[in-house]
């Protein structure tokens, strides 16, 4: 067994941010690493290497950008090359026609197309979109599923228990911090996931006041859980019905499932989508795509949409070159896919050797791990019944013998891990949960 990893120049290095940094870092989620915010110094491949020398296999590829792995020569010389060009003209360029174009092409719902910089802002434009056109101001959204951490989708993300959420029917909305705005809560109404009857009771009922409905087509930030059969059909004709926009949050399985995104894995079109994360590979760049009878508000300036840094020449060549890499290699999706599978297998048969009841789900290029009886997770409410302390013990177990994970037991493939990553991951995974 390797010796266990030391984090001794991290520790020292996160106490002088603090004096600097609130909490020591530049976003929330990263003071949940093990053992604390880690400091990080290069990442190559399927590899990352903090500044204690640790090495780890990353799992988590920076919150899931990073379809091709950290550092892709390919993507950095097309930055290098186009940087040089110039940085930002507050006018248009011919790449990011080149790159709307080539989204155009490839996203079933992308007639046209607006650059952002993140996802949490390529929400809130597409539910101003779907407010504009309806002349209606809610917007339904689903128990667990995170869009962003602005005021009015920052609820019914975090919860002390199943019994904390109240009823299916009438869940107990509880915001995720402190400081939103009061009147954020009455932007939105709440339902549990992959419930087609009660949202279909919802809907009808107040279908007057919904503007759109919004949805991780895959439930990838709370147990990596896809929609049961029927779900967004069934959803896809309720947004039809009752005329209210169906808008896919694809901030991770867009490019991650296909290059189409998960509308195309599933055949399922929405009237708006937001990709972002993957197509940029680690660049902030993120896209507002839809039909054009709905993007037509921005179109025609009933929507205001803008933002000095969109589509700077440094994200849109990340875009383009991260495109024209997965476009190269016909078998990259085949690989993730497999790869999966293969890690998907080998953490339940660990499991299975060690006697643990670890459930392992997802589609195969994310993953999720959790430790229940449950023979599978649909919702929210089923990841609130799950283990949590012998997950954080299992992925710190991980994180000490050079295996990544982000700490929710999310797992990314990327196209440059190997089977022999896998295989590696796995047995670490035998050893940890044979000592928990």
């Amino acid at each position: 067994m390797m010796d266990k990893i030391r984090y001794k120049q991290s520790a020292m290095l996160l106490q002088r941010a603090k004096k600097v940094l609130a909490g020591g870092v530049s976003s929330e989620f990263r003071k949940y690493n093990h053992p604390h915010a880690l400091f990080y110094t290069h990442g190559e491949g399927s590899r990352i290497w903090d500044v204690d020398g640790n090495v780890y296999i990353d799992f988590t590829l920076s919150q899931g950008p990073l379809l091709l792995g950290h550092s892709h020569p390919g993507v950095l010389a097309a930055v290098a090359a186009y940087s040089a060009q110039g940085q930002l003209f507050a006018g248009q360029h011919i790449k990011e026609v080149e790159l709307a174009e080539k989204l155009n092409a490839l996203i079933p719902s992308a007639e046209l197309i607006r650059f952002c910089l993140d996802g949490s802002e390529a929400v809130q434009t597409a539910l101003r979109v779907a407010r504009s056109k309806t002349g209606k101001s809610k917007f339904l959204r689903f128990e667990g599923h995170y869009h962003g951490w602005l005021d009015n989708v920052a609820y019914g993300i975090s919860a002390t228990g199943v019994e904390a959420m109240g009823s299916r029917e009438k869940p107990r909305v509880t915001p995720w911090c402190a400081g939103l705005a009061a009147q954020s809560r009455d932007e939105f109404i709440l339902l549990p996931w992959n419930d087609l009857s009660l949202l279909e009771a919802i809907i009808k009922e107040r279908h007057d006041e919904l503007a759109a409905v919004i949805t991780e087509p895959i439930m990838c930030n709370n147990g990596c859980i896809l929609p049961v059969p029927g779900f967004l059909e069934g959803l896809r004709a309720l947004c039809d019905t009752y005329q209210i926009a169906l808008i896919f949050d694809e901030v991770i399985t867009g490019f991650r499932l296909g290059l189409g995104g998960a509308q195309e894995h599933f055949s399922i079109q929405p009237d708006l989508a937001i990709f972002a994360k993957a197509i940029g590979s680690g660049y902030p760049i993120s896209a507002v795509v839809g039909r054009q009878s709905w993007m037509a508000e921005i179109e025609e300036g009933r929507v205001i949409h803008a933002g000095t840094m969109n589509s700077s020449h440094a994200t849109v060549a990340a875009a383009l070159a991260t495109i024209e890499i997965l476009e190269e290699d016909p078998t990259v999706y085949v690989r993730l896919f497999q790869l999966g599978k293969q890690l998907q297998e080998g953490l339940k048969e660990a499991a299975r050797d060690t006697g643990h009841s670890m459930l392992v789900q997802g589609p195969g290029p994310m993953l999720h791990t959790a430790f229940t009886d449950l023979s599978c997770i649909n919702d929210y409410r089923d990841t609130l019944q799950t283990d949590g302390s012998k997950l954080k013990a299992f992925i710190a177990g991980l994180h000490d013998e050079g295996i990544r994970v982000i700490g929710r037991g999310l797992w990314y493939i990327s196209a440059v891990h190997t089977e022999e990553d896998v295989k590696q991951a796995i047995e670490v995974a035998h050893r940890v949960l044979s000592r928990l």
